[in-house]
């Protein structure tokens, strides 16, 4: 069921900030990281149409025992293994036509100092114990006898669970119970639905103090504990911060003032980040006296073969094959229009061939070829008025619900209008015999090529200035979308 949209504030704020979580560079990226990318540039492009200032953040995820140990097993220096994939994600920016404006790694020097002043801040909520528990090194995380499922961490089938003893900063998790049950009632802090529910859900089962450092002698790969150089900072606490060192904080002016305190803020997650991004990281914010999320949007997983597409089972697609194949508009049209937004989505090399040659190459590629040749033919002159910089409401809507693949079909439609039209009135044949007319549908074609090309800019903006300049020059353009070879 579609989200209901914000009442309260305006459909787009004065400053908006839109942010990815960070991958964990510990493999190449896959297409699973190249949507929420992708979701979160089409909202940033959407929003600058509009008229908004707007600061789009993603970045990288360096420490951690998971990543030391992956370094250690490929013979590499740590921070050399960490370069190397960091920049890997970063190509994504050119690969996928990305317009984000930081790439934030939370090695760098300016992030290390936030993540050390948000642990003085949080310093009030944190004790040290010693503890005993069940580590799982995929998610970095201590397990609870509720999260593991046959001896095994579910999400990491097939890893042993380690049994460690250690002494450890915890932080006051419990002691913000009833404020972060409030936080998740107000409207829209957690879309969809359904995550909030789950949100929601954890609470009532109890919050537990967790673990918010590791020892030094077992995990040297993190950021130092300010005043305890026996400990480092648990990788969560670390990496949620970025959110934060990417707009110069701790320093309280100039982005952190505008994007943060004053702007419209906004996250966008996986569906198994849950308990981080909207209880955890919540936390530190209200324990750090600094304004929560306003809304957190989750999103399904892509799957191959029925699985969660991951390293370990072997079915990851990269999205730099997907753009060798298909060209980086193509790969951005059929990952926005055919995953589900919310719901995991089943993708197959089959599927999307049959995609790119249905919806592109017969569909919006012959309809651009098809009109301005007639265009070219028959108008003595470029029909073009200044296109509106903003997308259409219908679209606007979509968006604001987070139906990316929605707003896609609208456009989809318009396409078949378009092509319908000029298949009914056969333009083509009586611009002999009634060339008024005929001229008339012509136009009229070239102006819905006009507002498809204006609605087409958030999701593929090379093709949507292709257009624009095809219809402007009043020449039909090379083709857009070649047959597979």
């Amino acid at each position: 069921m579609p989200v209901t949209v914000l009442q309260n504030k305006k459909r787009f704020a004065m400053a908006r900030y839109i942010t990815t979580t960070l991958p964990y560079v510990n493999a190449d990226p896959h297409i699973g990281h190249a949507i929420e990318l992708l979701y979160a540039d089409v909202l940033a492009r959407a929003a600058r149409g509009a008229g908004e200032d707007v600061f789009f953040n993603t970045g990288s995820d360096e420490h951690g025992q998971k990543i030391f140990q992956a370094a250690e097993k490929a013979g590499q220096d740590v921070q050399t293994y960490v370069d190397h994939y960091a920049a890997r994600f970063d190509k994504l920016k050119e690969a996928l036509n990305l317009s984000y404006d930081n790439f934030i790694r939370t090695t760098d020097t300016r992030h290390v100092a936030a993540a050390q002043e948000m642990w003085r801040r949080c310093a009030h909520a944190l004790y040290k114990k010693s503890y005993t528990g069940f580590y799982c090194v995929g998610c970095e995380a201590y397990k609870t006898e509720k999260e593991i499922e046959n001896g095994e961490c579910p999400l990491h089938p097939g890893t042993k669970l380690e049994k460690i003893t250690e002494e450890n900063y915890f932080f006051k998790f419990s002691a913000y119970q009833d404020r972060l049950r409030a936080y998740l009632r107000a409207p829209h802090t957690v879309i969809p639905r359904a995550r909030r529910n789950e949100a929601l859900a954890f609470i009532e089962r109890g919050l537990e103090d967790f673990s918010v450092s590791r020892e030094r002698a077992r995990v040297s790969w993190g950021i130092p504990v300010p005043g305890d150089e026996s400990q480092v900072m648990y990788v969560w606490f670390d990496a949620l911060t970025n959110y934060l060192s990417t707009l110069g904080w701790p320093h309280e002016e100039g982005a952190f003032q505008k994007f943060w305190v004053e702007g419209e803020t906004l996250q966008l997650a996986g569906k198994d980040q849950v308990r981080f991004q909207s209880l955890m990281w919540q936390a530190m914010l209200m324990a750090a006296d600094i304004k929560n999320t306003d809304r957190v949007f989750y999103h399904g997983f892509i799957t191959s073969g029925g699985q969660k597409m991951s390293k370990s089972f072997g079915n990851v697609i990269s999205p730099y094959d997907l753009v060798g194949k298909y060209g980086t508009e193509a790969a951005r049209y059929i990952l926005l229009r055919h995953v589900h937004p919310t719901e995991d989505t089943d993708i197959t090399e089959e599927r999307m061939d049959e995609w790119y040659t249905a919806n592109l190459v017969n569909g919006l590629g012959n309809l651009v070829a098809r009109v301005m040749t007639l265009a070219a033919a028959h108008l003595s002159e470029p029909d073009f008025s200044p296109l509106a910089k903003a997308v259409s409401a219908p679209i606007r809507a979509h968006l604001d619900n987070f139906l990316f693949n929605q707003a896609l079909d609208y456009v989809w439609e318009a396409i078949r209008a378009c092509d319908e039209l000029i298949t009914h009135e056969e333009p083509f044949k009586k611009i002999k015999t009634q060339p008024q007319a005929a001229r008339e549908t012509i136009r009229e074609a070239v102006r819905r090529l006009g507002d498809i090309a204006r609605d087409l800019v958030p999701f593929m903006p090379a093709t949507a200035e292709k257009i624009t300049a095809a219809v402007r020059k009043n020449e039909k353009p090379e083709n857009l979308f070649p047959r597979l070879g």
